[in-house]
């Protein structure tokens, strides 16, 4: 099975998102919340219906990272986001399923007909409240900006310029779940710490990875030649 991952990314890469769409339209349609996500900062923070752009823009950045990092990152550092990646958004997934969450932030009506308010009633007409934490826009976007800050091949003047990019590009996606008042904030917070320890425990694997002594072919001892002779 290992084998044929490593052989075909892309297909491996299809199967998840098949898997994970499962999972996540299993959990929309069956999971009634039995916890609701509240605290003091959620009411200080505004509705920006503008974040809706950042918001959106995910969906493509995640697969575009992924792509930019399988044709022109060494393999290792494919593997070394893809594998987190999924593993992270299976068990926020799995936290979900275990303890039915989710918010009531929402503002009753939204103003106006223009198209960031038409894009936001279609997003809350196609995404409920629920199922909300760890965010998963929010672990997604801090695992892929852990890429692309190590990330060999953005090195020099514009590797720096990439890196600061992605990360306003990250934080914008961050920052968006909560102005469109579709997360907590502890629903963030248990987002990023999801990202870190996942992150962790990737970096301890890949470590132990390296350290281990490559598989030579046995060689056969000149004693034990000398008797069979």
């Amino acid at each position: 099975m290992v084998t044929w991952c490593k052989r075909h990314p892309i297909q491996f890469m299809a199967l998840y998102l098949v898997f994970y769409l499962s999972f996540f339209t299993l959990l929309e349609n069956s999971i009634v919340p039995t916890v609701i996500l509240h605290c003091r900062l959620d009411d200080m923070i505004p509705f920006v219906k503008y974040a809706i752009i950042p918001y959106y823009l995910w969906f493509g950045w995640i697969v575009g990272t992924l792509f930019w990092q399988l044709y022109r990152a060494p393999k290792r550092e494919f593997w070394r986001l893809c594998l987190p990646l999924f593993a992270g958004m299976t068990i926020a997934l799995m936290i979900c399923a275990v303890i039915p969450n989710g918010v009531n932030l929402r503002p009753a009506f939204i103003e106006g007909n223009d198209i960031f308010s038409q894009l936001v009633r279609g997003l809350w007409s196609a995404d409920t409240s629920t199922n909300v934490c760890p965010s998963i826009h929010v672990f997604n976007s801090i695992t892929l900006d852990l890429a692309y800050q190590r990330s060999s091949l953005l090195t020099g003047r514009k590797g720096r310029a990439v890196r600061l990019g992605a990360r306003i590009m990250d934080i914008s996606i961050i920052l968006s779940t909560m102005l469109l008042k579709q997360h907590s904030v502890i629903d963030v917070a248990c987002g990023i710490v999801l990202a870190v320890v996942v992150d962790r425990a990737a970096a301890a694997v890949a470590a132990a990875l390296e350290q281990r002594p490559a598989r030579l072919p046995a060689v056969e001892q000149p004693q034990a030649a000398l008797e069979r002779e």
